[in-house]
């Protein structure tokens, strides 16, 4: 079996915050999709995120395991923070995927952006959040519904360029045909629940207008952080002569109301999303 990806994805400023520290990579060429949440400050924030799918993208391309680039990300961050005292104590979450056409992805996560696999209808969360109220959650002393009103969900425990070195969770899946990820920032899950997120990534079969629409119902119900979505759709290959089996989607933020997923080459957006973020 060969899979092809079709990649829908948009970031916004939410509501409240006055710019986007948040960022997306999507790279067909490398099977490589990321997300990143920044944080510190105004200027920090954004290049910490920014900063981390860069030296992730030039880590991979040079043969790095998904995990291993995860670290050199984390060390460039911290690096360009130790250099730059108007940087200092900026750091990013980061949930990044590599993908092969025959199914497989590794998934290497840190901080408290998610990952979720959609099959059959059904709504798994793949990554943990690394925070303070989901360790308050498996110790017992959370419900998961207390946790979502719970003051102190901001505040995560392990993020990238906090210090040199950090410890990565890895997550391997088998993908299947008609198998639906999602990739997001915390703007969207502190905003919608999980049988929310469910329903409508079940119910719009295309990954661009889902991905939009995500964003919306995130802003509809407060917007209170940035909010970026990356929907990628598992698709099975049938031959076609020899074409590209991978969709080609840009790598920047999209606009609002132009759907990006393959192979029709994008319109000329009306608004752009300049994802940069928390």
């Amino acid at each position: 079996m060969s899979l092809r990806l079709q990649v829908g994805a948009a970031t916004d400023v939410g509501q409240v915050r006055d710019h986007n520290e948040d960022d997306y990579l999507v790279d067909h060429d490398l099977g490589l999709i990321a997300v990143a949440d920044g944080m510190g400050g105004h200027r920090g924030g954004e290049v910490a995120s920014s900063a981390a799918l860069e030296a992730l993208r030039i880590a991979f391309v040079a043969g790095a395991p998904i995990d291993e680039a995860v670290v050199v990300a984390n060390d460039a961050v911290y690096d360009q923070s130790v250099a730059d005292p108007n940087l200092r104590g900026m750091g990013t979450t980061l949930t990044a995927g590599a993908f092969d056409d025959e199914g497989h992805v590794v998934l290497g996560h840190v901080g408290d952006s998610r990952a979720y696999l959609l099959r059959a209808g059904g709504l798994e969360r793949v990554t943990t959040d690394h925070s303070l109220v989901e360790e308050l959650i498996q110790a017992g002393e959370l419900t998961p519904d207390e946790a979502e009103r719970d003051p102190r969900r901001s505040m995560i425990t392990r993020a990238l360029g906090l210090e040199p070195g950090v410890l990565v969770d890895v997550i391997e899946l088998d993908l299947e045909d008609g198998d639906r990820l999602l990739l997001c920032s915390d703007g969207l899950t502190t905003m919608i629940g999980e049988p929310e997120l469910a329903e409508r990534l079940h119910a719009e079969p295309d990954p661009a207008s889902v991905a939009v629409e995500l964003v919306d119902a995130a802003n509809a119900a407060g917007g209170l952080d940035n909010i970026t979505v990356v929907v990628i759709d598992v698709v099975d290959v049938v031959d076609d002569g020899g074409a590209d089996a991978r969709a080609t989607v840009p790598s920047e933020p999209v606009a609002r109301n132009v759907a990006p997923a393959a192979p029709a080459a994008p319109e000329e957006p009306k608004r752009r999303w300049f994802g940069l973020r928390r």
